[in-house]
């Protein structure tokens, strides 16, 4: 996978976007550390419920807060 600087990015942006179409990655970094990574679009996509499964809404989800949760988040004391 290809690295290149954030100033590279901006110069061969054509020449990146090829890459990006011919199915590459493309990491961009900033004073030599990773930052983004450019992907085909094809590949950016998420699937719908990927995480299911991982997070159960509790029953009590909607339920009132009690007097010290609704102190905090007021913030009185």
């Amino acid at each position: 996978m290809p690295q290149v600087s954030v100033h590279e990015a901006k110069t061969h942006l054509s020449r990146l976007l090829r890459e990006l179409a011919a199915g590459e990655d493309v990491i961009i970094t900033r004073s030599g550390q990773p930052v983004a990574r450019l992907v085909p679009i094809g590949q950016g996509r998420r699937t719908f419920g990927h995480d299911r499964g991982r997070f159960v809404v509790p029953d009590d989800f909607d339920a009132p807060l009690d007097e010290e949760m609704l102190r905090a988040f007021e913030g009185r004391k």
